[in-house]
């Protein structure tokens, strides 16, 4: 009878075939096994970035989606917010701020304005400046969605200790900041938008 030969032992306790509950590390093995040379050290930083820019993404949308908003709204809502009394700003203010393009912000403001959460209005003297202003519904909505979104993220890094978080903070800081100069792009949209 013949022997089956035993796997070599790696000081890896999972069974054959049994994949990693974190397979980032398993990815960088397999190219260097397969084409030696492969530059793979990004792959421990940019894969897990994608992960969890998907799954904070994901859960941050079920959160919003139980408080009745989608995410572009709540951005254009906070950004009114955060800018304080009048709460008010122009379009092209708004694009500035939130980084997205004039033609975004239209449709952002189009179909807030029908929802009854903000109000538009041209500027005073300048008639190709349009205002938006954020009605008081729209004031009350993201007064009781942000601390939703905003306890659920704080909630989803505890496993981190507030020391850990600030630096990680400041090398994403880095990293992103980086990235935008050297592919020329400052803007920042949400995962697999264009």
């Amino acid at each position: 009878m013949a022997s089956t030969p035993k796997a070599q032992d790696d000081g890896n306790d999972r069974a054959p075939g049994r994949t990693s509950p974190y397979p980032v590390e398993e990815i960088a093995v397999a190219w260097q096994r397969e084409r030696p040379g492969t530059p793979v050290s990004s792959i421990g930083i940019v894969t897990p970035l994608w992960r969890l820019a998907k799954l904070l993404g994901d859960d941050r949308r079920r959160v919003l989606a139980r408080a009745g908003v989608d995410t572009a709204t709540l951005d254009l809502l906070s950004v009114l917010r955060r800018s304080g009394p009048p709460y008010t700003l122009s379009t092209r203010e708004l694009g500035r701020r939130s980084l997205i393009t004039a033609g975004a912000i239209s449709q952002r403001v189009a179909r807030a304005e029908r929802e009854g959460l903000v109000g538009r209005r041209p500027g005073v003297g300048r008639p190709r400046t349009v205002l938006v202003e954020l009605t008081p519904a729209g004031h009350d909505l993201v007064e009781a969605t942000v601390d939703q979104v905003l306890d659920r993220e704080a909630e989803l890094l505890h496993s981190l200790s507030p020391e850990q978080q600030e630096q990680l903070a400041g090398l994403l800081r880095i990293l992103l900041q980086d990235v935008q100069h050297r592919l020329g792009d400052g803007r920042i949209s949400h995962v697999g938008e264009d």
